[in-house]
């Protein structure tokens, strides 16, 4: 069966996230996370149908008092609101590019946090949307791979080939065999390390994102003190030398990086320009008030000339390890 995951810039017949629910998780952090997902809520929900899932009737009557009444809100169980890791990745499949649910098994991110109800959220919003499942037998999180809508696919080593995911693999050959099944790949590149302290292991939606066919928008050291900037520089390097699954030589676009974002310990924390979501008319991307937001909002902006491009504050949805991308998942139309 062939099988095709459409480019995030396609059109979009729901965006679905999650509401922050569970206090004893987000602490302090809860309310103005939430605040956070609110915000970048209503500006998707201005061009299209976005649906949130809240845990327990407290978040429900939260999210419902929070968010415009076109927004819906649905009750349901769920560890955490990472849904672009725990819930399903929508694709196409057969000759007449039916809509389905690709699933797969969850581990909270090589066995970090097990959390009760992230291995099945990923089910009740495929029934949800109506689009059969397809499950598969291996580990895989959503924001560990990057689609193009032709074919190609964009990961990294230190996530995809990491012992606590699939430990049967025994290098990228297994890996890809697995993408072509899953995805229809024809094309897989990859990379090697994500961003310091990134508990998902190096999910290549925080350091390399496609924009465009042939496009792929990566970081550029924020200054000296980037505690990312030899990892940055070679993610640049390694994407300029590729080609894609339709021949094409990579255009390789430089955004800053938001540079050092220390934590309460003054230790550096995976923020992320890459983190931000392409919805139907508008880009959204994360920051953190470091002095080279504008210009990465200036940046991307120049690639999305159709699309109104904002930035949004994302400083405690980081609390809990990542940003706009890593909460939500495209449906597509």
């Amino acid at each position: 069966m062939t099988r095709l995951v459409p480019a995030e810039w396609a059109a979009q017949k729901a965006l679905w996230t999650c509401w922050p629910s569970a206090a004893d998780l987000w602490e302090d952090s809860l309310a103005p996370a939430r605040a956070e997902v609110g915000g970048l809520v209503r500006l998707i929900a201005a061009g299209q149908p976005v649906k949130v899932l809240a845990h327990g009737s407290e978040a429900v009557a939260s999210a419902r008092a929070s968010l415009p009444a076109t927004v819906e809100v649905i009750e349901a169980a769920f560890g955490d609101i990472w849904l672009r890791d725990t819930g399903p990745i929508f694709a196409r499949a057969g000759a007449d590019g039916a809509p389905v649910a690709l699933r797969f098994r969850f581990n909270g991110w090589g066995g970090k946090y097990d959390l009760a109800g992230d291995d099945t959220v990923g089910d009740h919003v495929a029934r949800l949307s109506g689009a059969p499942v397809l499950a598969h037998d291996f580990v895989l999180e959503g924001g560990a791979v990057d689609h193009d809508g032709d074919g190609t696919v964009l990961t990294t080593r230190q996530c995809l080939l990491n012992p606590n995911r699939n430990p049967h693999w025994t290098g990228e050959a297994d890996a890809e065999a697995a993408l072509q099944l899953a995805f229809g790949a024809r094309k897989v590149l990859w990379l090697g390390d994500g961003l310091l302290n990134d508990h998902t292991d190096g999910h290549v939606d925080n350091i390399a994102r496609f924009i465009a066919p042939g496009v792929v928008a990566c970081m550029e050291p924020a200054g000296p003190d980037d505690p990312n900037a030899g990892v940055l520089e070679a993610i640049a390097a390694d994407l300029a030398a590729m080609t894609d699954a339709a021949g094409r030589r990579l255009e390789v676009v430089r955004i800053p990086s938001p540079g050092l974002v220390p934590d309460e310990d003054g230790e550096p924390v995976p923020a992320s320009h890459m983190n931000f979501i392409i919805a139907n008319q508008v880009v959204v991307m994360p920051h953190y008030g470091t002095p080279t937001a504008d210009e990465a909002l200036r940046r991307l902006a120049v690639r999305f000339p159709g699309r109104r491009v904002h930035g949004v504050r994302s400083d405690a949805i980081l609390t809990g390890g990542g940003s706009f991308h890593c909460i939500t998942q495209q449906e597509p139309a």
